[in-house]
């Protein structure tokens, strides 16, 4: 669920944080419960239900988790990357950095503005809790100083070189120069897995459902981001001219949404470019169709439906194209040559390619030469 928009970042609400936000209110309130009791503290310096501070305490943290991630996602943005969305979820937040700052360094500083961020509210809250020492609240000092106290663990936890965690992130920066961005991200989840395993074992051992959970993410995301940056680099050295299909069937603008539908039932078609006075326009899909009552698709022209696409040339790589039908979650895009339409590519099409260059790689290529095809950007 879309929340908020900052700084043109959708913060999106995953439905697991809506799932576990009870039961961290409940265990927060435990908390606030046996350090009440520690510390002997008579009930009229209670204030309120533990259970309604515990919630309070559980929404702030999830504040804090988002700030952290707002950290990596501005510090991306201000180098010029590209940021998709901020989602929190059960196991904390994720920030969909479509697009890398350039370079090693950038993509290091950004990792570790999270952490960074974390310490300092951490330390931050710990400041107000010193400062709160003479206050009649026991209930607002103890939430101050477990706020803190979760900041700090929650910086210093993501600095470990656990591969996808921003410390792995890090240690595959540091390692990019010197092996390339392919090996190094190997590298970096192999020691991300061998961490997960670690966490595993204690969550095994200790009973803790949440270190497992926190085990199976790190292995699978270690798994998963090693497999998307070998797609990456496989896919950055084919061009869109070499996998596209040359056709050059499209829709005028004009046209009404009935004869679209009738188009896409009689050729088999997912979607169509849409061209006006010689020129790509946008694409019209099948689930823009559907949106459209059978009723109204007469009276409802191309124009006013079609998707705005990003400009593919037969130049453009393969990358770039899955990525923006990824984001923009389209089945195809029209590749266009001075404005004119010149063929389109298809989600299959790209996969297609990576298979016959992930084939072409494994072939023996003699005695000599063994080393990995790999450039070391």
């Amino acid at each position: 669920m879309k929340i908020a928009t900052l700084r043109g970042i959708p913060i999106r609400v995953h439905f697991t944080f809506l799932l576990v936000l009870p039961f961290l209110a409940w265990l927060f309130g435990q908390a606030f419960r046996n350090a009440a009791d520690a510390a002997d503290v008579p009930p009229e310096r209670l204030m309120g239900s533990p259970l309604l501070w515990g919630l309070g305490l559980a929404v702030a943290l999830f504040l804090s988790v988002l700030v952290h991630e707002l950290a990596h996602s501005l510090y991306a943005l201000r180098k010029g990357g590209q940021v998709s969305d901020i989602t929190l979820m059960m196991i904390g937040g994720v920030s969909r950095i479509t697009r890398m700052p350039d370079g090693p360094r950038q993509e290091a500083l950004m990792a570790f503005a999270g952490p960074a961020t974390s310490l300092g509210l951490g330390f931050l809250f710990l400041a107000v809790y010193a400062l709160l020492a003479g206050a009649h609240s026991f209930n607002l000092r103890f939430a101050f100083f477990y706020l803190g106290y979760l900041n700090v663990f929650l910086g210093l936890f993501n600095l470990l070189p656990a591969f996808p965690m921003d410390g792995g992130r890090m240690l595959r920066a540091l390692l990019s120069n010197r092996l390339g961005r392919v090996r190094a991200t190997r590298l970096a989840g192999f020691v991300g897995k061998a961490f997960a395993l670690l966490f595993g074992l204690l969550g095994l051992l200790s009973g803790n459902f949440l270190l497992l959970f926190i085990a199976f993410f790190v292995f699978m995301g270690a798994e998963g981001e090693s497999r998307e940056v070998l797609m990456q680099s496989l896919l950055n050295r084919v061009r869109v001219g070499e996998l596209m299909t040359p056709r050059t069937a499209s829709v005028e603008a004009d046209t009404t949404l009935e004869e679209v539908a009738t188009r896409m039932q009689t050729e088999r078609r997912r979607a169509l470019p849409v061209v006006e006075l010689g020129a790509v326009v946008g694409l019209v899909t099948l689930a823009v169709v559907r949106q459209v009552p059978p009723q109204r698709r007469a009276q409802v022209r191309v124009r006013e439906v079609a998707l705005p696409v990003p400009a593919l040339t037969p130049e453009s790589t393969a990358w770039e194209a899955l990525r923006e039908m990824g984001q923009r979650r389209l089945p195809q895009l029209p590749v266009v040559r001075d404005g004119t339409l010149v063929g389109t590519l298809t989600q299959d099409d790209v996969m297609r390619g990576l298979e016959l260059r992930e084939l072409e790689d494994s072939q023996p290529r003699g005695p000599w030469d063994v080393g990995p095809r790999e450039s070391p950007t």
